[in-house]
């Protein structure tokens, strides 16, 4: 498949979405296009859980695919996940990679635990983005490095942490012969 790429629809328009989608592109298929859709995730506003948050990139990726008949859709969903066995709130990065034979992978970024004093406002519903916002006194930070990069000081950004999601999303296609419904006599 690696040859077979020419076209790739991102279900965003956000500038760290677009950025990271094309950094990730650009490495495995150099002379690729990246095109920005403006996509509905259809989940709400601020994902809860890894099933939402998948959801959520799935969404962006399938609709940004059918809407544009790209080579491959990407969708990439921020999300907040409660582990109370590791510490509270975690931010974290999804992406899926739509193919137009149907099939759609994913991929995770990380997670980074959340100040407890940002709990409250995402408890009543608030996006992350805004409420961080509001905490360092800054504006629409979710479109530049993100609560990630805030929280680790710019030694990891939104666009690094969607990218490392988008890239192990990207693994079944980069090694089909591993991801075949074949049965292998051989294996490692």
């Amino acid at each position: 498949m690696r040859n077979k790429i020419h076209r790739v629809a991102v279900g965003s328009t956000n500038p760290v979405k677009v950025k990271a989608t094309t950094r990730v592109v650009r490495y495995f298929w150099p002379q690729a296009e990246v095109i920005a859709v403006a996509v509905d995730s259809g989940v709400s506003p601020q994902p809860w859980g890894v099933a939402e948050t998948i959801a959520g990139a799935r969404q962006r990726a399938l609709v940004a695919l059918e809407r544009t008949r790209a080579d491959l859709g990407v969708g990439l969903e921020g999300g907040i996940e409660d582990i109370p066995e590791g510490g509270g709130l975690f931010i974290s990065g999804w992406a899926a990679v739509a193919c137009p034979d149907g099939r759609v992978y994913v991929g995770s970024g990380g997670r980074v635990l959340l100040p407890p004093i940002l709990q409250p406002a995402l408890e009543r519903g608030e996006e992350l983005g805004p409420a961080m916002d509001r905490l360092i006194g800054q504006k629409d930070t979710k479109r530049t490095i993100g609560s990630v990069g805030i929280l680790t000081r710019g030694f990891v950004t939104r666009e690094q942490q969607f990218a490392v999601a988008l890239a192990y999303a990207l693994v079944p296609l980069l090694y089909p012969e591993w991801w075949s419904s074949e049965e292998t006599t051989t294996s490692p």
